[in-house]
């Protein structure tokens, strides 16, 4: 397997998992709700989870709905049932977690990640943040619910926001437009009219985090848009929903 790995602190391991070439949805894919092969999928969670060097219940991925549920991944989670898991990861867009070895992430095949780290009191988070949940605010509410449950401060924060759809790629209607627009995001920053209306969801998040206060400095942008690069990213805009998905991980080590 191949992954693109980030630098976001010491001691935390982040990265965005690849396409490769193997498999029924032609690449490495631990997503378990896409329709893909169920052995194959297995056989890459198995993979990834030995390059971790974690167990198998120590890889934690939601069953995402576009939505603006944020799941807090702590002891009492760990300790339920794996049926029981399975039933509160569906419908999260975002996972939390303090606990180290406990590699939270998220699925993508163009939606924008953000993955998230406190520096200071060593929290994590991974974001889903498809046009739905970036307009909804989903990035705003995980930071919020980091703070509440953990007293995460903003200025402490640094952001990926990994590889997924480039504007360039990224049409839209009128309908999505006005979404964002009634939403109060600044549409001459990330909106641009072609034949129809682009919009820059990499911006349209970066501007979210940094109203929360996190600092330009802490905020990476891969600029790395999935469409264009299709061969080496999961995209469903190019490939069809019936395609694997990108997961985009984090983790503190001991």
């Amino acid at each position: 397997m191949e992954k693109l790995e980030y630098s976001i602190h010491p001691g935390v391991t982040a990265f965005s998992t690849k396409r490769g070439g193997a498999g029924s949805y032609g690449g490495f894919n631990i997503t378990h709700y896409c329709g893909d092969n169920v052995q194959h999928v297995a056989e890459c969670r198995a993979l990834l989870c030995k390059e971790l060097n974690i167990g198998d219940e120590q890889l934690i991925l939601p069953h995402q709905t576009h939505g603006c549920e944020v799941l807090n991944i702590d002891a009492a989670f760990m300790s339920e049932s794996r049926e029981r898991q399975t039933e509160r990861l569906h419908g999260i867009d975002a996972v939390i977690t303090a606990l180290p070895r406990t590699c939270i992430g998220v699925s993508t095949a163009d939606c924008v990640p953000v993955l998230l780290c406190d520096t200071q009191k060593r929290v994590i988070a991974a974001v889903h943040a498809g046009w739905r949940g970036t307009v909804a605010g989903i990035a705003q509410r995980c930071l919020e619910e980091m703070s509440v449950l953990h007293s995460c401060e903003a200025q402490d924060i640094k952001a990926v926001i990994a590889p997924s759809i480039g504007c360039d790629a990224f049409e839209v209607g009128d309908e999505v437009y006005a979404a964002f627009e009634e939403a109060h995001f600044p549409m001459e920053k990330i909106a641009t009219r072609q034949e129809k209306w682009h919009i820059d969801l990499w911006e349209a998040n970066r501007l979210q985090l940094l109203s929360c206060g996190i600092k330009a400095a802490n905020i990476t942008v891969t600029g790395i848009c999935t469409h264009s690069n299709h061969t080496e990213w999961f995209s469903a805009r190019r490939l069809g929903i019936a395609s694997g998905r990108i997961f985009n991980g984090i983790m503190v080590e001991e």
